[in-house]
């Protein structure tokens, strides 16, 4: 038997924590603001969806079909503001404005 463990399950398995998921978010919306590349945002926020108990738990507590949120949080995804704003809410966290650093 292996010693290491598989790294994704360890990765969802912290992400497990409510601060350990709001602090990997924030540094997932951070790349964002700097890059212009949603992609690792989507991912962050399809990881933490997946340790709160998966997409269809996360379908079931927002206004979306489990179809639906794969499309919105895929690789390709593009979701608009409120739907953004539904999935953060599902997962326990809002959006929040702060001033831009110089």
């Amino acid at each position: 038997m292996s010693a290491y463990r598989n790294f994704k399950d360890y990765h969802i398995e912290q992400l497990r924590d409510p601060e350990d998921a709001k602090i990997y978010l924030t540094v997932a919306l951070d790349d964002y603001n700097k890059s212009g590349d949603i992609e690792a945002f989507l991912l962050a926020v399809r990881d933490v969806a997946e340790a709160q108990g998966g997409m269809s738990r996360l379908a079931e507590r927002v206004s979306l079909t489990r179809e639906g949120l794969y499309k919105a949080l895929s690789k390709n995804g593009n979701p608009q503001l409120n739907t953004m704003g539904e999935i953060l809410h599902g997962l326990g966290f809002r959006f929040s404005i702060e001033t831009r650093e110089n």
